[in-house]
């Protein structure tokens, strides 16, 4: 009697899923998400109708529309100084702060989740040079100091800082606790100056247009030096040495 044709253990439905969930096909939609959200940005600018389109109202709900349209925005790379400047031209400095900090934190959030859950794993193996380890590294393992010292110092782009913490192993409390934190200087020195800015002569204005000279230029300063100290081998990091060269024996003639 002839035995059974045993079924195949692996279904093609199964191929299919597990091929959609492998970590480079994650990736690819994941960066299939970030060019059609910087398109759609490009085309229809979203940022002009926060600025101009928004109904004037000063309600709590107002507001959390407000926040809520930020992350969105913030996360498909529209900038945040734009909306800064809208939120305190539509709000005032304080309703306008408060809806542009809650809506950095949102949208720092989706980016992270997304860089998290769709590129982490087929990221991570690529990290071999020494810059991304040495970032990796800081990120991994201080990540509130690190995440703080990023947002109050604005040299690294938002959405960049937001996808290299996701790769790294930060967890996400630190990271939107950093985040809430760290933003507050800057975010307010634009919603300030966006509250203020039909009046460019008033010290308000003046202070906060103050504040982000002064802190741009000190993120270059900061980042100047951390460009020498990556170029530093770290401490456990072997140094190669130059192999002395023999020199040859000489032969005696017999």
């Amino acid at each position: 009697m002839l035995a059974p044709v045993p079924r195949p253990t692996d279904p093609f439905a199964v191929r299919c899923s597990r091929a959609l969930l492998a970590p480079r096909s994650r990736l690819s939609f994941l960066a299939l998400v970030l060019l059609t959200a910087a398109t759609l940005v490009v085309l229809y600018e979203p940022q002009r109708l926060l600025s101009s389109g928004w109904p004037r109202t000063d309600g709590a709900g107002a507001v959390m529309l407000f926040a809520l349209a930020y992350g969105v925005c913030t996360a498909a790379f529209v900038p945040r100084p734009v909306l800064n400047l809208a939120a305190g031209a539509l709000f005032g400095s304080a309703f306008g702060l408060t809806a542009a900090v809650a809506g950095t934190v949102l949208g720092a959030g989706i980016s992270f989740t997304l860089g998290r859950v769709l590129g982490q794993d087929a990221l991570r193996p690529l990290l071999k040079g020494r810059w991304l380890r040495a970032a990796d590294g800081q990120l991994s393992r201080h990540g509130f100091r690190s995440m703080l010292a990023i947002r109050l110092f604005p040299g690294v782009p938002f959405a960049a800082a937001n996808y290299c913490a996701a790769v790294s192993r930060m967890g996400y409390v630190p990271f939107l606790l950093a985040t809430a934190i760290g933003t507050v200087p800057n975010t307010a020195a634009y919603v300030v100056a966006g509250a203020q800015a039909g009046e460019p002569g008033s010290p308000a204005f003046l202070i906060s247009a103050g504040f982000i000279v002064v802190s741009g230029l000190a993120a270059a300063v900061v980042a100047w030096r951390k460009r020498h100290a990556l170029r530093r081998p770290a401490a456990g990091e072997p140094v190669s040495e130059p192999v002395p060269v023999s020199e040859p024996v000489p032969v005696a003639a017999s």
